[in-house]
């Protein structure tokens, strides 16, 4: 009796030192925590450096100038894009394990939220590519400047259609990380509804494009909230997934 005991004990100690599925929370927390910073450095870089800094949709010859001549910079903005669309992934999978014991279908089914934006993202990034094709080679001689330059605003086009509506993938898996949260107990609540805020203006905004004629009498608006929601609460989030000692292994 006492070896049948200790056999059952062993089977099922295992289970009383992991969460879940068995992945360590604390462990998926930091994993998370760290994936957010570096996504946050690579996604100003690839975003505001390269993609604003170089692409301006209202003057054709211009951008065309711009990454031609800055080519080099334009090709390291797509090494960050790729990066960002990786740790979006990674930051996905990591989420789940945290949350998955405040309620395991919903967090999955906001894990495959932001799988779909990952996905979006990559699908729009081929555009890139195309670009950095385009304009990269010495010599195409097979197209006239005008058409070079038409079917780069086209391709460009296209990255930020599908990166758009990618974006209502993120804003869905925002506000329902942010119920996650507020369910959770975990962390203040405030930030489980700054989360929902979020996610709710970045859908909102995607809608707002496609449905506004004028959309740019609101654009600063859009602008401005999802800033400010997106940036105080994921980084509120990225710091208290490096910091909590809430969870346990």
């Amino acid at each position: 009796m006492t070896t049948q005991a200790t056999r059952s004990a062993s089977a099922t100690a295992p289970q009383a030192s992991q969460s879940g599925d068995g992945y360590p929370r604390r462990g998926a927390a930091r994993i998370a925590g760290v994936s957010y910073l570096a996504m946050f450095a690579l996604a100003v870089f690839a975003n505001f450096v390269v993609r604003e800094g170089l692409i301006d949709v209202d003057d054709m010859a211009a951008t065309v100038a711009n990454i031609s001549e800055s080519i080099g910079l334009f090709r390291l903005g797509l090494v960050a894009f790729v990066a960002v669309f990786v740790l979006d992934v990674v930051i996905a999978g990591a989420l789940h394990v945290v949350f998955r014991d405040v309620n395991h279908d919903m967090s999955l089914a906001t894990a495959w939220f932001r799988l779909i934006y990952a996905a979006l993202l990559g699908v729009a990034l081929v555009s890139m590519f195309q670009v950095q094709q385009i304009l990269g080679r010495d010599s195409l001689e097979f197209l006239t400047t005008e058409q070079i330059s038409a079917q780069t605003m086209i391709e460009l086009a296209s990255f930020e259609s599908a990166w758009l509506i990618g974006l209502v993938g993120f804003g869905i898996h925002l506000a329902m990380l942010g119920v996650l949260i507020v369910r959770s107990g975990l962390v203040a609540r405030t930030l489980g509804y700054l989360l929902i805020a979020a996610g709710l203006v970045y859908v909102l905004d995607t809608l707002a494009q496609g449905m506004l004629p004028d959309y740019e009498a609101v654009a600063g608006f859009f602008l401005v909230a999802v800033a400010l929601l997106s940036m105080i609460g994921e980084g509120w989030l990225a710091l208290w997934l490096l910091l909590t000692k809430e969870l346990e292994n």
